[in-house]
């Protein structure tokens, strides 16, 4: 078989200074689409373009107009979570078939310099995102979406050979914790246009145009300092023979099928999937949130979220810290408790209010970053040798804004009740349904079924 010719070749997870800091400066890169495009300013422009679609006013909630998508008749206010929703349902096919290429290529610097700047070209390209273009604008995210996706996988991959069992917590926390500081550093210039877009005559949709357009620069430019540093190994799990995607969906295959002979990698996915799904809707639809049910201003939101970018910093720094103390499984399980007060706090957020939305934002970056960094240092722990690319190609279907059961129950919640504290409050079910499965693995068991050594704190 094509797939499963070459025996995987076993790499030594050893890594110089410099090419972890390589690394680490890709989620400083792509950092920028999440926070400025998908978290802040995507969201609340979209549903402003498809309100002009609709023949509404800006601030016309627009429960009575719809627009035509693809022949089917929405809400203006629902175009964004469904966007999301669609382009995960997409990354269902496409990332395990690129983590599987991953593996089976030596140039896995080529693969994700391609995906990086085909994302980055499609944030760029909403510079032309104006008028009542809401069908350019999520063609757009869906292209970027999944490039970024694409990208993620690739980046993930390199975890394993970069660090051993007992150092890998402390090195995915950093790399998150570097991610929140680059992303809160270009929000932070975006925030200064949003504050004086008066003086700079422009309109506040112009501001979020340009802070979009800005994402993709980002994302493009500071991609070329870990194509410097991080280095081409040999195929983790064995060079390709023939076409590279034609062995890349033989490979997912086989991959899919070697999923029953680990019960408890595969049952950790599930509990991280339904989670993460949870957290990404956060992220992603707080913005809209903010805006459409609390009726805030940019002026209150986004400096809101630039502070939670940079208490995540701290918050992924010391969730790693506490991490060695009790262990990485412990500190998930705990952030996914912090995770339901959030929940139950933006419930009862009252409408106008920006001091219980700026606090609530800090309680948010504190939990943010350790429990995603933290349920990825975990899951690495969990893939048997020579798959790293395909097991992390299953992971980023739900990871960093990727999610799509989350935002199809918000945009239904939303469709069926036209109240946005409906849809916030239905996300419970992630968190609550996510602890209890992650809560059921038998952490150590499942790392030493995997073929690998277990830390010796978890």
């Amino acid at each position: 078989m094509v797939g499963t010719a070459t025996s995987p070749v076993e790499v030594p997870p050893t890594s110089s200074r410099s090419e972890r800091v390589g690394w680490y400066f890709y989620d400083w890169a792509n950092s920028a689409f999440s926070t400025t495009v998908v978290t802040v300013f995507l969201g609340p422009y979209l549903t402003a373009i498809a309100k002009a679609g609709a023949g509404c006013a800006s601030d016309d909630p627009c429960k009575d107009q719809t627009i035509s998508v693809l022949g089917f008749g929405i809400y203006p206010g629902s175009l964004f979570p469904y966007t999301v929703s669609l382009s995960v349902f997409l990354t269902v096919f496409v990332l395990p078939v690129v983590g599987a290429i991953a593996d089976r290529s030596p140039h896995k610097k080529q693969l994700l310099a391609l995906f990086a700047y085909v994302g980055a070209a499609a944030t760029i390209g909403m510079l032309f995102l104006t008028g009542e273009r809401y069908l350019l604008g999520a063609a757009l995210f869906l292209v970027a979406n999944i490039a970024f996706g694409a990208s993620v996988v690739v980046y993930n991959s390199f975890l394993p050979q970069l660090a051993g069992p007992e150092e890998r917590d402390g090195v995915s926390s950093l790399g998150w914790a570097i991610g929140y500081l680059g992303g809160g550093t270009l929000l932070a210039l975006n925030v200064v246009a949003v504050l004086f877009k008066d003086s700079l005559g422009l309109s506040t949709g112009d501001v979020a145009r340009y802070s979009i357009v800005s994402a993709g620069v980002w994302w493009a430019v500071f991609t070329t300092l870990p194509l410097r540093r991080l280095r081409n190994r040999p195929a983790a799990a064995g060079e390709a023979r023939g076409p590279a995607l034609i062995d890349g969906f033989r490979q997912l295959r086989d991959t899919l099928r070697s999923l029953k002979a680990y019960p408890l990698t595969l049952f950790f996915l599930l509990a991280y999937l339904v989670y993460n799904d949870g957290i990404q809707t956060v992220i992603a639809l707080a913005s809209v949130y903010g805006t459409e049910e609390l009726k805030l201003s940019d002026d209150v939101l986004v400096p809101t979220i630039l502070m939670v970018q940079f208490l995540a910093f701290f918050g992924a720094t010391g969730m790693g810290a506490l991490a060695k103390r009790i262990g990485a499984w412990k500190t998930v399980l705990l952030s996914l408790v912090l995770w339901t007060v959030v929940l139950g706090v933006a419930y009862v957020l009252p409408a106008g209010r920006a001091v219980p939305f700026i606090l609530l934002g800090g309680g948010i970056g504190l939990v943010l970053g350790g429990s995603q960094a933290l349920s990825r240092s975990l899951f690495s722990q969990l893939i048997p040798k020579g798959k790293e690319g395909e097991y992390f190609g299953l992971y980023e279907i739900s990871d960093k804004g990727t999610s799509w059961l989350g935002p199809l129950l918000f945009g239904l919640a939303y469709g069926a009740t036209q109240s946005y504290r409906v849809a916030i409050i239905s996300l419970l079910a992630f968190f609550i349904i996510g602890f209890v499965a992650l809560l059921a693995v038998p952490m150590r068991r499942a790392i030493m079924a995997a073929g690998n050594t277990p830390p010796r704190v978890l």
